[in-house]
């Protein structure tokens, strides 16, 4: 495995890093017991990947099983305990775990402990998720999707959702 080609061929480097403090408000409440921040989005990082912080309380839920076909996902959990489905099984996985999930692969998480928890995800390259996100967000708020409108939303922000016997 080598380097990737350049990107950047200035002499002396430029300033343009992006700070986000962790005391900034979160983008995105979700039904009140999860809260999500956009720490990189794929357009803030052109392309290249996504970076989100899924803040979730007491037995809040998550993700059913899924796929996406043009993007890997990655779960770094930073507090509490999260369930995460890596296709055969649910991990309990607590503070400092990592999951890496490939295009294809089915996964899902959750967190369904009695204490809050945390944890980043991770996908690259970086598709625009927040739309995808956002209708999360209103779906839980009340908003009504039909399933074939739903279905449709779902595929145009590449989440294939699964049926799986252990899940």
């Amino acid at each position: 495995m080598s380097y990737p080609e350049e990107l950047y061929r200035g002499a002396s480097g430029e300033d343009s890093a992006i700070y986000r403090p962790a005391d900034h408000d979160p983008h995105l409440a979700i039904g009140g017991a999860v809260a999500l921040g956009y720490l990189a989005t794929g357009a803030s990082t052109d392309g290249r990947f996504g970076l989100y912080r899924w803040d979730a309380g007491p037995r809040s839920g998550g993700a059913a099983p899924h796929f996406h076909r043009t993007m890997s996902e990655s779960f770094f959990v930073v507090s509490g305990r999260v369930e995460i489905y890596d296709g055969k099984q649910w991990l309990d996985a607590g503070p400092g775990d990592f999951v890496y999930v490939p295009e294809g692969g089915v996964h899902g998480f959750r967190n369904q402990s009695d204490e809050p928890s945390s944890m980043l995800i991770l996908f690259a390259p970086g598709a625009p998720r927040e739309g995808y996100f956002e209708a999360i967000a209103e779906r839980a708020a009340g908003r009504h999707y039909t399933d074939e409108e739903w279905t449709a939303l779902c595929e145009r922000h590449d989440n294939y959702f699964v049926s799986r016997p252990d899940a």
